[in-house]
């Protein structure tokens, strides 16, 4: 199988004679290897004078050309023989399409997979919004209406509630607030001591703790005390079909389950969050007294004068609305609760961490609500 080899102004002619058949497949690539092209500028494989042609050798034909196009050395092929030619670049031109095809598909299938995604995510949080609105108002409705008698209201159980989630959470309360007082006067101390001002220790553990401190710490606690008590609670009695089985006698489960507890933080957190400034101004003034010798009768003194007559209500007023934030989500989630106790853990811990987010999200608002009104 005779390949000759002949060049003209940079241009190396490759005739091939002889049979390219798939029977001879191991001959055409040893002679096709060892056709010499280094000094060529461009190539030519004539194909003319072959006798046999089929597309194994066809193939073989333009796989060399294919490497000397990649190597920079432009090629064609030449002869009367092109119809397998024709056919295979045909097909290769078809499969360059369809390699584009599927990569652009690619880029389409994954920016339409995020946009899913994102579509999905924002539906379901859209859906999960108002779910808990429909809920907030359905608590709202069974209050208005449970307020016209006494009974309805339920009080031995909004004291039961009173007393699990105010009272047994007054000595968790009370150490936090002492130790986080305690830690802001120890950080002022150290840095006011370096401007001679110690004095205005007692104004930064004052303030702090009646307006923000105090109930934001409380909250907190609550939140992760009561909060998913609440919804472990709930979702345990919608496990055993218990919330069901007051359906089934014709109570509502927003009146018997939701609003006692709802209530009873309402009560309770504010509460908590007196004895929680008690406890952290307390702290402040221990810490006063040892650290920068500030004595109990001048940490008063220095106490009342800076604070305003609204600081101590600035706080207060917060504790109300935080709890019937963190009630209405520790409840909402165990309404939610179906099937497996994993369903029952999952939305116990949604619970706290809303509850604790909704809490910060409200404290920032009155924050702002507060510079506004100047309060």
């Amino acid at each position: 199988m005779p390949i000759t080899q002949s060049i003209d102004g940079g241009t190396l002619t490759l005739r091939l004679a002889g049979d390219f058949v798939v029977d001879r497949l191991a001959e055409i690539e040893t002679d096709l290897a060892g056709a010499s092209s280094a000094v060529a500028r461009s190539v030519v494989f004539d194909v003319s004078a072959i006798g046999r042609l089929d597309i194994s050798g066809a193939c073989l034909i333009l796989e060399r050309a294919r490497r000397l196009s990649d190597a920079g050395v432009p090629t064609r092929v030449a002869g009367a023989r092109s119809e397998h030619f024709e056919f295979l670049e045909e097909l290769r031109a078809r499969a360059r399409t369809a390699s584009a095809d599927a990569g652009t598909a690619r880029a389409k299938y994954r920016w339409n997979k995020v946009s899913l995604s994102v579509g999905t995510w924002t539906l379901q949080r859209t859906a999960d919004l108002i779910d808990g609105l429909a809920f907030l108002g359905h608590i709202v409705a069974v209050l208005a209406s449970a307020g016209r008698s006494l009974r309805r209201l339920r009080a031995p159980s909004i004291a039961r509630h009173v007393y699990e989630t105010g009272v047994t959470a007054m000595p968790i309360v009370a150490l936090i607030a002492f130790l986080i007082a305690v830690i802001v006067a120890y950080l002022g101390a150290d840095q006011l001591r370096k401007f001679g001002a110690e004095i205005y220790v007692v104004d930064l553990v004052t303030i702090a703790v009646l307006r923000e401190m105090g109930v934001l710490l409380t909250a907190i606690i609550v939140a992760g005390r009561s909060g998913s008590a609440f919804a472990a609670e709930i979702g345990v009695m919608k496990l055993n079909e218990e919330v069901d089985a007051l359906d089934a006698i014709g109570m509502d489960p927003v009146e018997v389950l939701v609003l006692p507890r709802v209530i009873g933080l309402v009560i309770a957190l504010p509460l908590l969050t007196v004895v929680a400034d008690a406890m952290g101004l307390l702290g402040g003034g221990l810490l006063s007294a040892w650290l920068v010798d500030i004595p109990a009768t001048q940490y008063i003194q220095r106490m009342q004068e800076s604070i305003a007559s609204t600081t101590f209500w600035a706080g207060l007023v917060k504790a109300p609305v935080f709890a019937f934030l963190i009630a209405a989500v520790g409840t909402y989630r165990g309404m939610q609760v179906r099937g497996s106790s994993r369903e029952l853990g999952r939305l116990t811990t949604v619970a706290v961490v809303q509850s604790i987010f909704l809490v910060i999200l409200a404290d920032a608002l009155f924050a702002i609500l507060f510079v506004e009104i100047d309060f």
